[in-house]
């Protein structure tokens, strides 16, 4: 793999203070193991938001994004040519400059999977949800492709049904199911079924970000920041972005996503947590103290990275989520979309 198509990563490298000390153990300890019994490959990208010593350590394959700027297309190389500060201080400086992002093509995934098909290691794909990009699609095209030339070449392509560092705590725990025997198709059936375990919880600092996206009128946007509306979001069964408060000011905005976690929470240690903000330190540290405080979570491992420019490019500045292991999202369908759930199994039934 070029270093203009991906980044291979391996574990000479490791970025100080990006884990904590319990968070890293776990790391290691799951990257020792699966090297030693490496049953199949993992290759992710660059949208799971990933701590760049997690990366390195479980020495996953990363496909890099691509976002645009003013001064043309660059790559999401997990913030080793901009440090995060200055990408967002550079959107904080220009409100009226918006970042726009590209779907992996369908030509630079078969060179991906065509590369693992040449290793012959059984590969998976962990890939950005369908509710937010079109590149799912593409890497299931591209796969088609690849197996129509590689009859032998078992890989498989897996839309998360989440977005941000919710893949990177699945991508870890693929990685350790790995190490347990499981075949890659028993692997890729087991994160099939995990992905819906995992819950994350964010809000933004305005909704200008959203606005500039499409994703809510522009009129809405400005009604928002005149009465300090903070909102909070998650995502649902597919992967889309769901509203799921508006409160009045950023402090009550981060207390919502306290009161989720701890509705939701699995409260199984052996699985850390992840923090991620788009520069927005302090309110991570306050969102950490608070996770920290609740029953059992003392001494839980707590992975903090920063929202990676293509997420970033869409939501601004001042982002901050909490992402955990917890109950099955699947229960907690409304009625509506259960029915709609029911409606899709008996079309595609109707047409088998």
């Amino acid at each position: 793999m070029s270093s203009d198509s991906a980044v291979a990563m391996n574990n000479d490298v490791l970025e100080e203070g990006e884990l904590d000390a319990a968070s890293l153990e776990d790391v290691v300890s799951v990257s020792r193991a699966f090297h030693q019994r490496r049953t199949c490959k993992l290759i992710v990208d660059s949208s799971f938001d990933f701590a760049p010593a997690v990366v390195h350590r479980l020495g996953v394959e990363v496909i890099r994004f691509t976002y645009v700027t003013p001064e043309g297309e660059m790559e999401d190389d997990l913030w080793q040519s901009i440090t995060p500060h200055d990408f967002y201080e550079t959107l904080r400086k220009n409100p009226d400059v918006h970042y726009t992002t590209c779907a992996i093509t369908p030509g630079h995934y078969i060179e991906v999977f065509e590369r693992a098909a040449e290793d012959g290691i059984p590969t998976i794909y962990l890939g950005l949800t369908a509710g937010l990009s079109s590149s799912i699609h593409n890497a299931r095209q591209a796969a088609e492709t690849v197996r129509a030339s590689h009859p032998d070449f078992e890989l498989y392509v897996l839309d998360c049904r989440c977005d941000s560092a919710a893949g990177e705590l699945l991508a870890i725990e693929v990685m350790r199911q790995a190490t347990h025997g499981l075949t890659a198709r028993e692997v890729y059936e087991w994160a099939r079924e995990a992905r819906y375990f995992i819950h994350g919880y964010f809000t933004l600092d305005g909704f200008e970000a959203l606005a500039a996206g499409g994703r809510i009128p522009p009129a809405a946007a400005t009604v928002g920041g005149k009465l300090n509306i903070k909102p909070e979001l998650s995502y649902d069964t597919n992967g889309a972005l769901t509203l799921r408060g508006m409160c009045r000011g950023r402090k009550k905005a981060l207390r919502a996503i306290v009161d989720d976690f701890r509705e939701n929470y699995a409260y199984d240690a052996t699985l850390p947590l992840a923090i991620v903000s788009s520069d927005a330190e302090k309110d991570a540290d306050w969102l950490e103290r608070e996770v920290r405080k609740q029953d059992g979570c003392a001494g839980v491992s707590i992975i903090r990275s920063q929202v990676s420019p293509i997420l970033g490019s869409h939501v601004g500045p001042g982002m901050v989520a909490l992402i955990f292991w917890g109950s099955d999202r699947r229960e907690r369908l409304s009625l509506t979309d259960r029915l709609a759930r029911k409606v899709r199994g008996q079309s595609r039934g109707a047409g088998a």
